[in-house]
């Protein structure tokens, strides 16, 4: 299986991934990745081995050539291109064309829908799947993601809140001073706010700390798994439309997806217990439509 990025993307190839261990119970499965994965698909039921693929530029010639190298060294009975990208494309033709679910040209299980990037992601892979010959594809499970969350020695009752997002995509996020009055909101309703991000969202994250001090940081400490342990266990989450929120929303937890005009919900939104609230802007989104949306519906508070 080829699945090289993002994490978004990652966990929402999460139902493929149990549907293609189950077609092939007894095979031998490898997943081509990219390194950020490799410790959650580790940790995985569905592979036997991980290959990290450093996607090299085309001056590095070396690089390259060590994939290539890589790439040819196993005669894959099938692959299933779930990246379905130029790059994983052109993987088809380095590994000697084997039998290929994807879109790499003159592939032999190819998905055949010309409307295919119009599709939500789920829905994509699914139909892909299909026209594999697997005919029902699975929802993603993340019960077998195991990790110590004591270490962070919450309370019973807490909230998950993602503020930040990638830095090369500002439109994507919500103002940090929004966020901090949904904190204060779930602090004075004895639901402790507790704040995930990495190092990219420090500015976001102090924000909501300096306004509402009742909230607990987990800036920079929480790995993927972290993250799916400590979503089972929340009453509820709310962030920008950013990774965190997808393995959160996979989880199980119920959830606030807040999406700008930067990314269309309709083809990458979270699937499960979640609410999505979209404006163009986000500064236009208020604090009383995030609040509604934490209190009732899919993303109600547990």
């Amino acid at each position: 299986m080829i699945k090289l990025s993002a994490l978004g993307d990652f966990v929402q190839a999460m139902g493929p991934f149990a549907t293609i261990r189950s077609h092939h119970p007894t095979a031998k499965i490898t997943l081509l990745t990219t390194k950020p994965f490799v410790a959650l698909a580790e940790q995985s039921p569905y592979f036997d081995e991980i290959w990290v693929d450093s996607r090299p530029r085309p001056w590095e010639v070396a690089a390259l050539m060590r994939l290539r190298k890589k790439l040819r060294s196993v005669k894959f009975d099938m692959v299933y291109d779930l990246q379905t990208s130029d790059r994983s494309s052109s993987y088809f033709h380095i590994m000697g064309d084997p039998p290929w679910s994807g879109i790499a040209h003159n592939c032999s299980a190819p998905h055949a829908n010309p409307d295919r990037d119009l599709m939500h992601t789920i829905e994509r892979q699914a139909e892909q799947l299909v026209m594999a010959g697997i005919p029902q594809t699975k929802a993603a499970d993340l019960s077998w993601a195991k990790a110590d969350v004591a270490r962070f020695d919450l309370p019973e009752r807490y909230g998950l809140i993602a503020p930040g997002g990638a830095p090369h995509r500002p439109g994507k996020r919500w103002p940090a001073e929004r966020f901090a009055r949904v904190a204060a909101h779930l602090a004075e309703r004895g639901v402790v706010p507790v704040l995930l991000g990495t190092r990219d969202d420090e500015e976001q994250i102090e924000a909501v700390m300096t306004a509402c001090p009742a909230a607990k940081s987990l800036m920079g400490q929480t790995s993927f798994t972290d993250i799916i342990v400590l979503a089972h266990g929340a009453a509820g989450a709310v962030g920008n439309d950013t990774g965190p929120m997808h393995l959160i929303a996979a989880a199980g937890c119920p959830a606030v997806v807040l999406f700008s005009a930067d990314s269309d919900p309709a083809l990458c939104a979270p699937r499960g217990l979640v609410s999505v609230l979209r404006r163009n802007d986000l500064a236009a989104l208020d604090v009383e439509s995030v609040i509604a949306a934490l209190s009732s519906g899919p993303a109600s508070l547990r």
